[in-house]
């Protein structure tokens, strides 16, 4: 039976934008369920998503009632379509004026919204009791950041992965620069490049799920989680969550076949095997293909930001050499570069608010001081997160 944890979060008809609560398992152990509960914004993260799904997180950590947690998106079309552009917008056309005097810090929607989104992130990351995502349907830019630091992924038939933030004036962020950069083959650059969405089979091929599910099997593999002899043992729990993901996987009658991605795996590797930027793109371009996946994929670098790509270029030289929280560190102050006076707003503008998908874009060399930290090392809002990697995916 279910035991309500925070009443009003509890009860769809609240219109929280994050349900919690918990389910008893036999032996009275609890398992924490989290609902991003916005289904008309395809569970877009907003500021409040994030605050609620962190203290909930937090206050789980403490208790040791619990044995893992559940993330899940309300209804059948998303886990999680990224961050709630709306506001961002808004902030960034409030400090207009700000930002053309080169104030990167004087947006405080931005600093506050990456910021918090970022330790989130870093918090999933690190947690210190098996977290379960099930990233079913839509699951991009901040949805990838809520999944990617769980410790077990389920994709689904209807999964949909992407880091599309070049065609808005971003860059994928959320820890993209980690986990894109530890891909192999080039696979990651060409995500990160091309905004290009990927299936659950393709997800598991690169590291982004660990199973493949139906997503009708949830309640069965609720159940069963509800049966497993819970204890005080963390890496004891992380296991009984894995066998029960990998019985659920093994029962299935037809494996997922393979994806676009690992299908062309090496026709990629080749296309972004250059030594520069501009001769990746120019790969690009001259790419000739039947296949309509990876002709779309080739040809979107040619309408995204220019800066974008270069950061996104940038970005992924460096992470490798970085720290789990150190990319984080880096992410958050090219991000508030990009809400001051980046391509991020007139990205918004073309895509989401007029809708007219003619973005007037700078030139490439306007984002050539982005990785430049608006702060001292000591300084930086972030310098409290612990070199601590869980995960190397």
């Amino acid at each position: 039976m279910e035991e309500p944890v925070m009443e009003a979060r509890s009860d769809p008809r609240s219109g929280a934008p994050v349900l919690a609560h918990t389910l008893r398992a036999d032996n009275g152990r609890l398992i924490g369920v989290l609902t991003l509960n916005s289904e008309k914004t395809l569970n877009a993260l907003s500021l409040a998503m994030i605050d609620l799904l962190s203290a909930q997180l937090s206050a789980w950590a403490g208790d040791e009632r619990v044995a893992m947690v559940l993330m899940r998106g309300a209804g059948d079309k998303a886990f999680c379509a990224g961050g709630d552009l709306q506001e961002l917008y808004a902030s960034m056309l409030a400090h207009r004026d700000s930002a053309r005097r080169g104030d990167v810090l004087g947006n405080g929607y931005a600093n506050d919204f990456f910021g918090r989104e970022y330790r989130l992130d870093y918090q999933i990351h690190t947690y210190p009791k098996p977290i379960l995502c099930w990233g079913h349907g839509i699951v991009m830019g901040g949805g990838i950041g809520l999944m990617a630091g769980a410790r077990h992924r389920v994709a689904t038939e209807k999964t949909r992965l992407a880091m599309p933030e070049i065609g808005i004036g971003l860059f994928p962020d959320v820890g993209g620069s980690w986990f894109l950069s530890r891909m192999p083959g080039g696979l990651g650059l060409f995500l990160a490049l091309t905004g290009a969405a990927v299936n659950a089979a393709d997800a598991r091929h690169v590291g982004l799920a660990d199973r493949v599910l139906a997503h009708a099997d949830q309640p069965r593999v609720i159940e069963s989680l509800q049966r497993q002899p819970w204890g005080d043992d963390g890496a004891a729990n992380d296991r009984l969550l894995g066998a029960v993901l990998r019985d659920a996987e093994q029962a299935q009658a037809v494996p997922p076949a393979a994806g676009p991605l690992r299908r062309h795996q090496e026709l990629i590797g080749g296309l972004c095997g250059h030594d520069t930027l501009e001769r990746v793109l120019a790969a690009f371009a001259e790419c000739r293909t039947d296949d309509a996946w990876l002709a779309k994929a080739v040809a979107a670098p040619a309408r995204g930001a220019p800066g974008s790509l270069s950061l996104a270029w940038r970005l992924l030289e460096r992470a490798p050499y970085l720290s789990l929280a150190d990319v984080f560190r880096m992410e958050y102050g090219v991000a508030l570069h990009c809400a001051a006076h980046g391509d991020f707003a007139e990205g918004i503008r073309a895509l989401l608010i007029d809708k007219d998908m003619q973005p007037a874009w700078r030139p490439a060399s306007a984002t050539d001081h982005f990785l430049d930290s608006p702060w001292a090392p000591l300084a930086h809002p972030l310098a409290n997160l612990h070199h601590q990697n869980r995960r190397t995916t």
